[in-house]
């Protein structure tokens, strides 16, 4: 996602190269379908290895989730840290963890070693609290630190409030290895190095249907007919008909940003972290672009609705954590659908021989999607089998309709419990000062 308002939400950047839509036969090494972030990443090192590659996109690139996210760039997944090791053991744990930072790594050398235009990179990312869990903060460091090899630093209450001007946050946990990107121009970099790299990019066409089946498999188009030895399924919710048993095991789920209008130097008075900022909530995701606009995004629905009707709610929101601020002006407001599994954790690896699949990243952050590309290409070309490192993460069913409406009503619950104990704990704190100073 951009750090303007307008190329945000607007259709594919101007200085893209154009990419046609595929109107003939054509038979590749590796067909990837989906242009967002896996599926180039996929196409751009399957192609530095030597494969022919074709990416058939529905729309265009980067058009969905892909081009609409706050750019941040750290280690680890969804789901916490101790439900992973609960989930596969400690030492498999600490492998996926590692794969996370290798992600986070491939996306930096890209944006910094070939100098990708407009990327503007920030460094550092802070996760803080919304309740004073002091004990809890320190025993995830030393896991993090210890058990993950993970640079972090334990920030507390007053260090916290220092750099942001609110007094809803207590202790924070800082990643000074995590980073920010404009991730719209990340996508839109990615596609063009494909290219150069021998990758064909084919937009408007969307897969009829796909035939797995025998050495060379076969997808149909709505003008032609491709043929491949493998197929890459990195797709999003909206894989379609061919797709559906997939796409439904992602619960569809839209997240809605704003960036506001030049706030100045208040902004600069009330917000002095230039990182990326999130509560250990999940509620709250935000950060300064720009040098004086304020990029914020909350909250989620699993029905898609117009932008524009989550401005106001994010402005009351800005002006509810920073009072300071106040009411402030919105500029625009942009989202997308993202594919949320059940178990928290991206869907990634073989499904049967010679179709892989590379999605399930919401709230994941880009760094797994592009651990995701570059492990897929080098186990289809190399012979790697890291990938069965997920393998405990099955494909499940997400409810469907049901599902969604459930995801709907745990969301409101989950923001309302954070609020609760947020007041909770601010009035206990208020109530141990008013103590002392008695």
């Amino acid at each position: 996602m951009p750090e303007t308002f307008t190329s945000a939400t607007d259709g594919p950047d101007d200085d893209a190269p154009f990419r046609s839509r595929l109107s003939f036969d054509l038979d590749v090494d590796i067909c990837v379908v989906g242009a967002g972030l896996a599926g180039l990443t996929v196409a751009l090192e399957a192609a530095r290895l030597g494969a022919s590659v074709a990416v058939l996109e529905g729309r265009h690139v980067g058009w969905n989730a892909s081009g609409h996210q706050l750019g941040t760039v750290m280690p680890g997944y969804s789901l916490p840290i101790g439900d992973l090791i609960e989930r596969v053991g400690l030492e498999d744990a600490r492998e996926l963890w590692a794969l996370s930072k290798e992600g986070a790594d491939y996306v930096r050398a890209a944006a910094t070693e070939e100098a990708m235009p407009g990327i503007a990179l920030s460094e550092g990312a802070l996760e803080v609290s919304n309740v004073d869990a002091g004990e809890t903060l320190i025993s995830r460091l030393q896991t993090l630190s210890e058990d993950f090899e993970t640079e972090v630093e334990g920030w507390q209450v007053d260090r916290v409030r220092d750099q942001l001007g609110t007094g809803r946050y207590f202790h924070g946990i800082y990643y000074p290895r995590a980073f920010q990107i404009d991730g719209r121009k990340y996508v839109h970099s990615l596609a063009a190095r494909a290219r150069r790299a021998g990758a064909r990019i084919f937009e408007d066409t969307p897969v009829v249907s796909i035939d797995p089946s025998g050495i060379r498999k076969r997808i149909v188009t709505p003008s032609a007919r491709l043929r491949a030895s493998h197929i890459v399924l990195a797709g999003n919710v909206h894989l379609g008909a061919p797709l559906r048993r997939l796409s439904e095991t992602l619960l569809p789920v839209w997240r809605y940003a704003a960036v506001t209008e030049p706030l100045g130097e208040r902004l600069g008075d009330v917000i002095a972290f230039r990182g990326s900022v999130t509560d250990s909530d999940g509620i709250d995701h935000f950060r300064i672009v720009d040098g004086d606009r304020l990029m914020w995004a909350s909250p989620e629905t699993t029905w898609e609705a117009r932008p524009h009707r989550f401005g106001p709610a994010i402005q009351r929101r800005i002006a509810t954590v920073f009072p300071k601020l106040g009411k402030v002006p919105i500029s625009g407001v942009f989202g997308g659908a993202v594919g949320v599994t059940v178990h928290g954790m991206p869907q990634i690896g073989q499904l049967r021989k010679g179709l892989w699949v590379a999605s399930g990243f919401g709230r994941q952050g880009l760094n797994t999607s592009a651990m995701a590309g570059q492990m897929i290409a080098r186990s289809i070309l190399w012979g790697e089998d890291r990938w069965k490192l997920f393998s405990p993460f099955e494909l499940v069913w997400a409810g469907g309709a049901t599902g969604r409406a459930a995801g709907h009503l745990i969301g409101l619950w989950g923001r309302g419990h954070s609020a609760a104990v947020g007041a909770l704990a601010r009035y206990r704190e208020g109530a141990r000062a008013r103590e002392r100073v008695r």
